[in-house]
C-alpha cells in the first residue's frame, strides 16, 4: 500500500539537514506510494518519519504519518490492517477513538491501549514504524510472514529504516557496498533469514519487531519474536478428513472475503494452478459484479500454463486479462528494472514476467490484486515437501535442475538440525557446487572459511523443528526461508509495488495458516496427492481438469530453450559482464566466468542447461547490482 523510511539519530538535529536526507530517501520510494508523500520530524531527537502513500483504503482520509492530537505518538503503516472497522467500533465504544477513515488509523488507539501487545490485535499484511515520543521508544514491526518488507541499517550513533534497501542507501550515513557473503547465498539463491545483498543492511524479520530506545543519550537496540508457525509435536492419529477440509473450506472463504474490501476495485491474479483458480473462483461468488483476472502466457508450451487458467476464467465468468510475454519482454531494459527493484538476484526471469504483469494491471486501473501464495507452504504443495516425506517419485522434467536435486545429498549441520537435508535446499547445494571453480580467488578463500549452508540452518530456530514430523520440517524451514527471501520478495511485493500495485496473499492469513499447521500429514499429502485437503475443500469450485492437476512448476522458459531468448540474455551478458566490473567486483573471475558461459550454450542435457541458466542469471544481476546500487548508472527507460 505505501513505502516508508526515516531514521533516528540524536547527534544530527539540524532541521535543513534532516529534511534534506528524508527527501532524498523519500524519492526512491514514490514508485510504491505515489499518491501522496508525508513526513514529520522529531527535530530535537533527530528523528524523521517519512511515507509515500497508494491509496486503497480511506481515500480521502489516509494521510500519513498519523498523530495523536499531542504530537506524543506518530505512525507510519504500509499495507493492509484487516477488520479494521470493527475495531474502529470497538475503540469508539471504550473512548479510544480513531479519527480518520483508513485502516491504518486503528494501530495508534491500540498501541494506547495494548502497547506492544498491540501486534497480537492485528490482521494482515503490514510493516509498521510508530514513535513513542514519552517513552522515547521506536517500533520497528513486520508481519507474521514478511509479506510486507522492512529494512534498517545501524550507523555510528543512530539507526535507518525503509521499505527497500534503496531508501536506506540514499542516507548520507550508508554506504552502498554489495556483501561478498550475501553474494556467496545469491549465487545459490538461498539468502540468510534477516540478510540482504548489502554490507550493513538487514532486515526485521517476519513475526518480529524491532525496540529502538533512547538510554543516557545513545540508542539501544532489540529484538522481540511475537508470532511464529508453531507445528505441534505431534498430530491427531486418526484424524477425520471431511473436519479438515470444512475447516480449510471456512477459513479459506474468510481469507478472501476480507481481502476482497476496499475503496477501489480488487482483481485477482490467475496462473493455471489450483491455489489462484481456487481464490477466482471464490471472490467470483463473494462479488456482486464479474471479477478481473490477470494471467501471464509465455511462448514455450512446457512453461505455459494459460490454457488452464482459461478455463477457469470461462468457468466463472471473469474478465480475463491475458498478457503473453516472449524475449523481448524478459530480457533487457525490463530485467535490469526488475533487478534494481528486486535489490537481489533471482535465478528465473518469472520475476521480470511479474514485473510486467503488475504493470498491465496498473494499465487496467487496478490498484490490488488477491493472489494464490502461500498454499504451497501450509498444504505441502510443493514436490520437495513430497519427497522429504514419502522418498523419491519420477518428479523429473522442468522440475529439475531447478527446485529438485537429480541426487540426494547431506549436510552435516541440516542433518544436526533436522534429522535431515531438506530437499529443497538441495538444489541450491548442486548450484554452489557449480559456482565454486567460477570464484575469484579472494572468493574461494572466503568459501574455505564460510559455509552459506550451514549459515542458513543456522538462522534456523532449532526448538521449532525438535520433535516435529518430517513434513513440517520441510514446510517451516521453507517458509523461514525462501517464502519470505524469494517468493514474498521478488515473486511478490518488490514486482507488484514497483508498478504501484499491491498483492494481497489470501492463504497467508494467519488465522487459516495456525489451522493449517494442526492438519495431520496424511491429510494434506493423501495418498500421494499434494494438498489434498485443499482440492477437496475447492472440489465443487474447481474445474475437474484443475482438481485432477498435479503441481506445475510456474517459470519462465529459461534461455537455453530458445536460440532468440540465448540471444538476448548473450547481449546483456556482453554489456555488463566486462572484465573490468566482474574485476571490480571480484565475486567471480573473469576468465573462467567466460569459459563457463561459452561451455554453458553447448550444454545438450536439459537439468544441466537449466542450472547453467540459473548461474547465468545470478551473474548477470550480481553486476547489475554493482552498476545500479554502487557505481549510479541510470535505468534505463522501459518502452
Amino acid at each position: 500500500m505505501c513505502g516508508l523510511t526515516g531514521f533516528w539519530d540524536p547527534s544530527k538535529t539540524q532541521q535543513r539537514e534532516m529534511r534534506f536526507a528524508l527527501d532524498g530517501m523519500l524519492d526512491v520510494l514514490d514508485h510504491r506510494g505515489p499518491d501522496e508523500r508525508g513526513s514529520r520530524l522529531y527535530v530535537e531527537q533527530g528523528l524523521a518519519l517519512g511515507h509515500t502513500r497508494l491509496s486503497l483504503v480511506g481515500l480521502d482520509h489516509g494521510h500519513q504519518p498519523i498523530e495523536t492530537s499531542d504530537g506524543d505518538f506518530a505512525v507510519t503503516v504500509n499495507g493492509e490492517l484487516y477488520g479494521y472497522k470493527r475495531i474502529r467500533t470497538q475503540l469508539a465504544c471504550e473512548t479510544l477513538s480513531v479519527d480518520r477513515k483508513s485502516d491504518s488509523a486503528i494501530s495508534l488507539p491500540l498501541y494506547l491501549k495494548h502497547g506492544l501487545a498491540m501486534v497480537e490485535h492485528l490482521r494482515g499484511e503490514f510493516a509498521i514504524v510508530l514513535y513513542d515520543h514519552r517513552e522515547k521508544r521506536l517500533l520497528l514491526i513486520r508481519d507474521r510472514f514478511g509479506i510486507k518488507p522492512l529494512y534498517y541499517a545501524k550507523t555510528e550513533r543512530g539507526i535507518v529504516w525503509g521499505s527497500e534497501v534503496k531508501s536506506i542507501l540514499k542516507h548520507p550515513d550508508v554506504q552502498a557496498k554489495l556483501c561478498p557473503k550475501a553474494a556467496l547465498h545469491q549465487m545459490m539463491q538461498v539468502m540468510v533469514p534477516g540478510s540482504t545483498s548489502f554490507e550493513g543492511v538487514q532486515a526485521i524479520q517476519p513475526g518480529h519487531m524491532m525496540i529502538v530506545e533512547l538510554r543516557d543519550g545513545r540508542l539501544e537496540t532489540r529484538t522481540k519474536r511475537y508470532w511464529d508457525l508453531n507445528f505441534p509435536t505431534s498430530h491427531d492419529p486418526n484424524p477425520d478428513p471431511a473436519e479438515y477440509v470444512q475447516g480449510v473450506q471456512d477459513r479459506l472463504v474468510d481469507a478472501v472475503a476480507t481481502r476482497l474490501e476496499a475503496d477501489v476495485p480488487v482483481g485477482c491474479y490467475l496462473s493455471g494452478g489450483i491455489d489462484s483458480c481456487s481464490i477466482l473462483g471464490l471472490a467470483t461468488t463473494l462479488q456482486q459484479s464479474p471479477v478481473k483476472a490477470f494471467t501471464i502466457a509465455f511462448d514455450n508450451a512446457e512453461y505455459d500454463e494459460s490454457h488452464i487458467a482459461k478455463l477457469m476464467a470461462e468457468r466463472t465468468g471473469a474478465e480475463q486479462e491475458l498478457l503473453l510475454l516472449t524475449e523481448k519482454e524478459l530480457y533487457g531494459p525490463a530485467f535490469e528494472r526488475a533487478t534494481w527493484h528486486a535489490e537481489r538476484t533471482f535465478y528465473n526471469t518469472l520475476a521480470v514476467a511479474k514485473w510486467h504483469m503488475s504493470r498491465r494491471v496498473r494499465a487496467c486501473n487496478y490498484k490490488a490484486v488477491v493472489t494464490g501464495e502461500g498454499s504451497d507452504e501450509l498444504f505441502g504443495g510443493y514436490p520437495f515437501f513430497k519427497r522429504d516425506w514419502l522418498g523419491r517419485e519420477d518428479e523429473g522434467g522442468i522440475f529439475a535442475g531447478a527446485i529438485l536435486a537429480e541426487e540426494d545429498l547431506q549436510h552435516s549441520a541440516w542433518q544436526d538440525l533436522c534429522g535431515f537435508t531438506p530437499s529443497w535446499i538441495q538444489p541450491w547445494m548442486l548450484t554452489l557446487e557449480k559456482i565454486r571453480p567460477l570464484l575469484s580467488d579472494d572468493m574461494q578463500d572466503l568459501l574455505r572459511e564460510y559455509d552459506p549452508v550451514a549459515a542458513v540452518a543456522g538462522a534456523i530456530d532449532a526448538d521449532a523443528v525438535a520433535g516435529r514430523h518430517r513434513l513440517d520440517i520441510s514446510q517451516y524451514t521453507w517458509c523461514k526461508t525462501m517464502l519470505e527471501g524469494q517468493i514474498l520478495t521478488w515473486g511478490g511485493d518488490r514486482m507488484d509495488m514497483a508498478n504501484s500495485m499491491e498483492a494481497r496473499p489470501a492463504f497467508l492469513d494467519h488465522h487459516l495458516a495456525e489451522y493449517a499447521v494442526t492438519i495431520p500429514p496424511e491429510v494434506r499429502i493423501r495418498d500421494g496427492v499434494e494438498k489434498w485437503v485443499l482440492r477437496e475443500a475447492m472440489v465443487n469450485v474447481l474445474p475437474r481438469e484443475l482438481y485432477e492437476r498435479k503441481k506445475f512448476a510456474f517459470m519462465a522458459p529459461p534461455a537455453h530453450t530458445d536460440p532468440i531468448k540465448r540471444a538476448a540474455i548473450q547481449e546483456m551478458i556482453d554489456h555488463w559482464l566486462t572484465p573490468q566490473r566482474v574485476q571490480t567486483l571480484n565475486v567471480l573471475d573473469a576468465g573462467r566466468l567466460k569459459q563457463f558461459i561459452s561451455d554453458a550454450w553447448q550444454e545438450t542435457d536439459g537439468t544441466v542447461a537449466r542450472r547453467n541458466d540459473i548461474v547465468m542469471n545470478h551473474s548477470l544481476q550480481l553486476h547489475m547490482l554493482q552498476g545500479q546500487y554502487v557505481e549510479g548508472l541510470p535505468l534505463p527507460v522501459v518502452d
